[in-house]
């Protein structure tokens, strides 16, 4: 990387961090730190929901996403905006007016202490699972820049980012936020003009997106039906994205403490309203166009020598394996079948050049879509811009790390440090404060290891962190439903019918009879017939809301 590209990542990321501690000061206390005081504006609050989501794992593997199997995964957004719709509607103003720090003190006051605890400890085992994921993404930035081994840049890159994140608080994370959305969607605008400003002469949008569309790439609908009929299986048509697609929007948005905790910090319902509903509006458009990204580069490849492999890392070392002269003659055709435009052959040969990768080492990931967008900035983007899409792709995932920190360690230290090791005892708010910080750090330190074994997941990191997410958002669902709507379930079953729930849907995963999407529809609603079942055994508990 050139020298200039090297000052435009140092300085972004250094501005970032300064920028994010000069506005980190804010009250010693638990609402400062965690909520900023209930005063945020509703824009704030939409680039803290949108900055939360779109990590760097969206923006570096989105466009590999779509590159690979089109444009499909936007179903998979579809359930969103009227997911925002039910939250801003039903659950805002109850979290509002209750004054919760998390939304699982909720369930405290509807059931029970025993199931607040499970529901929170299911939201910090999903939460700091996908957090260590998206420390991942960067690290393949800074591994792929350097040469350094992994371990290492997900210490720098987890490092760095605790920094801030320990120091500020809510009020840092929104505020830096804010500063990496205008950069980040800047940035990649560019990348879309200039990845059709490459095209061959005469070549413009529309025959970018013509001839993409020849090859499969713009299949944006798709029912999931086949000849043998629906296709459980199928992880995005258009079903699955507006029945499990909203079931998950609405345990994201409306149970997820790191989302939550974004619009908690509003000033008022209206300002928390307009934050969510804002993200329903914009949220598709903006995935639709990060996937567009992943297509036009799949129609600059069609003109210009795309990699058999996109991991340059990767193939230097399978380059010292015994299998090396195999794989030089499975690139060599699969380079020849490019140049006579044979590309169902080429993908032929590329399928080829993986199992050989693999026969070489047996455990190594030979899912190469996490790496499409970044090898594409690194060889063909001007100097300078490398820099920034790279500074890009860092500031995104400080983004969302850092509100999910700041959500991971506001549970720990409300949902069981408070409830369970200072009950009854008189603590100061500086103390509070003080172990707050202390609970940031742990999980940012939770995190990096997590990150540690994420190389071979063997997923796209965009799948990957949805899949974790599936496992666990519909049984939270099922408990939050049970407790807004149906009053005669006590806390006792819906206890014991989200421990059932969970390992049977564990189980279904692990069966792979349908798609993880479906997960968080069938968590749901067994959880429900499950609490109403066993409440049918369990003498009827006076509702306390």
């Amino acid at each position: 990387m050139h020298t200039t590209d090297w000052i435009i990542l140092a300085g972004t990321l250094i501005g970032i961090i300064l920028y994010g501690l000069y506005k980190s000061r804010t009250s010693r206390n638990m609402e400062g730190y965690f909520l900023d005081n209930r005063s945020m504006p509703w824009y704030l609050v939409l680039l803290g929901i949108m900055g939360t989501q779109a990590s760097a794992v969206t923006f570096l593997t989105g466009p590999g996403q779509a590159y690979s199997d089109g444009m499909r995964f936007l179903q998979y957004y579809f359930g969103l905006p009227l997911a925002m719709i039910v939250i801003a509607a039903f659950f805002v103003p109850v979290f509002n007016k209750l004054k919760v720090f998390t939304p699982y003190e909720f369930l405290e006051k509807r059931f029970d202490a025993n199931t607040r605890l499970l529901t929170s400890f299911l939201f910090l085992l999903s939460r700091g699972l996908s957090t260590g994921i998206s420390i991942y993404a960067p690290s393949l930035v800074l591994s792929a820049l350097l040469g350094w081994n992994i371990y290492i840049t997900n210490l720098v890159t987890g490092g760095f980012l605790i920094i801030y994140t320990v120091s500020g608080g809510a009020k840092a994370v929104a505020h830096t936020q804010k500063i990496q959305m205008i950069i980040v969607f800047l940035s990649l605008f560019v990348v879309g003009y200039m990845a059709v400003d490459m095209l061959p002469e005469g070549k413009g949008f529309a025959a970018a997106l013509t001839e993409a569309g020849k090859m499969g790439k713009m299949n944006i609908i798709s029912t999931g039906f086949t000849e043998n009929g629906f296709d459980w299986k199928d992880k995005y048509n258009i079903w699955s994205g507006l029945i499990g697609g909203f079931f998950l929007a609405l345990s994201y948005f409306g149970t997820d403490h790191s989302q939550v905790g974004r619009y908690l910090t509003a000033k008022n319902n209206r300002e928390s309203r307009m934050g969510l509903l804002m993200n329903g509006l914009v949220k598709v458009p903006m995935q639709f166009f990060i996937l567009l990204l992943g297509v036009l580069i799949f129609s600059f490849y069609l003109h210009q020598k795309a990699p058999i492999f996109f991991d340059d890392t990767r193939v230097a070392i399978a380059m010292q394996s015994p299998e090396r002269d195999s794989l030089l003659l499975v690139e060599a055709r699969y380079n020849e079948s490019r140049n006579n435009q044979q590309f169902a052959e080429a993908d032929k040969y590329r399928a080829t050049y993986k199992r050989l990768m693999q026969k070489q080492n047996p455990n190594a990931d030979v899912n190469d879509n996490n790496y499409i967008f970044l090898r594409f900035v690194k060889d063909h983007l001007p100097v300078g811009m490398v820099g920034l899409i790279f500074a890009v792709i860092f500031l995104a995932a400080w983004g969302s790390i850092a509100a999910a920190l700041n959500s991971l360690a506001a549970c720990s230290m409300v949902d069981f440090h408070q409830r369970y090791f200072q009950k009854g005892k008189a603590v100061s708010e500086e103390t509070n404060y003080s172990l707050s910080k202390w609970y940031t750090f742990g999980w940012g330190i939770f995190c990096i290891v997590v990150a540690m074994f994420t190389q071979n997941i063997g997923n796209s990191l965009i799948e990957a962190v949805n899949i974790i997410g599936s496992l666990f958002y519909g049984v939270i669902l099922g408990i939050f439903l049970v407790a807004f709507w149906i009053k005669f379930i006590g806390g006792k079953a819906v206890f014991y019918a989200a421990v059932i729930t969970e390992i049977l849907v564990y189980a279904i995963f692990r069966a792979d009879v349908i798609s993880f999407l479906w997960l968080n529809v069938i968590g749901a609603l067994l959880l429900i017939v499950l609490a109403a079942g066993i409440q049918y055994f369990i003498p009827k508990q006076k509702v306390t809301m």
